[in-house]
C-alpha cells in the first residue's frame, strides 16, 4: 500500500473512533436501586454510609429483602467479632483481668448470636409473617445492642477497650443500624405504599404459668 492509500486509511480510522456513538453510563443515584436503598437507609439518625455501602451490592430493589440483607449482614459481621475476640486471646491471657473482659465479651457476642437465631424466626419468610411479629423482632434487635453495650462496658483497660472497640466495631454498628430501620418500619412501609400494618405486640414464646408446675 502506498503513503497516501495509507494516509486516508488511517484518517478514515481515527475518524470512525472519533465519532461514535459514546457509550452512556447510568448514574448509580438515579437508578432504583439506588432509591430503594435510600428508602430504607436515611431512617438511621446517625451515619448511614455502612447501610448504604452494605446494601448498595445487594441485587434486589424489593425493600423487603433489603431490609433482610442488612440483618444478615449485622449477624455475618458479629459472627466475625466472635472470631476477632478468639484470635487477640492468647495476646492478652497473661493479663487475667484483660482475659477474663474478653471472655465475656465473647460470651456476650455468642448471646447475640442466639438472638439472631430468635430474631430470624419471627421474621419468617413473608412480609405478613413480619408484621405480625414486628414488635418482637425489633425487641430482639435490641437485646443484641445491648450485648454489644455490655461487651464493652465490661472492659477497663482503655488500649484493650479501644482495640476491642474497632474489632466489633462493624457488627455493633450494622446490628444498631438494622434496630433503627425495624424501629421506623411504618415511615419505610409507608415510602414504598407497603399497606401492612405493623403488631406492637409481643409475639416472642412465654413461659407456661406457675400453676402449670404444681398440676
Amino acid at each position: 500500500m502506498n503513503t497516501p492509500i495509507k494516509l486516508a486509511f488511517l484518517f478514515l480510522s481515527v475518524t470512525a473512533i472519533a465519532t461514535a456513538t459514546p457509550t452512556k453510563r447510568t448514574n448509580y443515584l438515579f437508578t432504583p436501586h439506588a432509591k430503594a436503598v435510600a428508602g430504607i437507609c436515611t431512617v438511621i439518625p446517625t451515619n448511614t454510609s455502612l447501610c448504604c455501602k452494605t446494601l448498595k451490592h445487594v441485587p434486589t430493589d424489593d425493600p423487603i429483602e433489603l431490609i433482610r440483607a442488612l440483618a444478615a449482614a449485622a449477624e455475618t459481621s458479629v459472627k466475625t467479632s466472635v472470631a476477632f475476640l478468639s484470635e487477640i486471646k492468647p495476646k492478652h491471657k497473661s493479663n487475667a483481668t484483660a482475659a477474663a473482659a474478653i471472655n465475656s465479651c465473647e460470651k456476650n457476642l455468642k448471646y447475640a448470636l442466639e438472638d439472631f437465631a430468635e430474631f430470624w424466626k419471627a421474621t419468617g419468610k413473608n412480609v405478613t409473617t413480619l408484621a405480625h411479629n414486628y414488635f418482637t423482632c425489633k425487641k430482639t434487635l435490641m437485646s443484641i445492642m445491648g450485648y454489644h453495650s455490655t461487651c464493652l462496658d465490661d472492659i477497663e483497660d482503655k488500649n484493650l477497650f479501644k482495640e476491642v472497640e474497632i474489632g466489633i466495631g462493624v457488627g455493633k454498628k450494622l446490628s444498631s443500624d438494622s434496630f433503627d430501620v425495624f424501629n421506623a418500619l411504618n415511615t419505610i412501609f409507608k415510602t414504598f405504599g407497603i399497606k401492612v400494618k405493623l403488631n406492637e405486640e409481643d409475639t416472642s414464646p412465654r413461659p407456661p404459668p406457675l400453676s402449670d408446675y404444681y398440676f
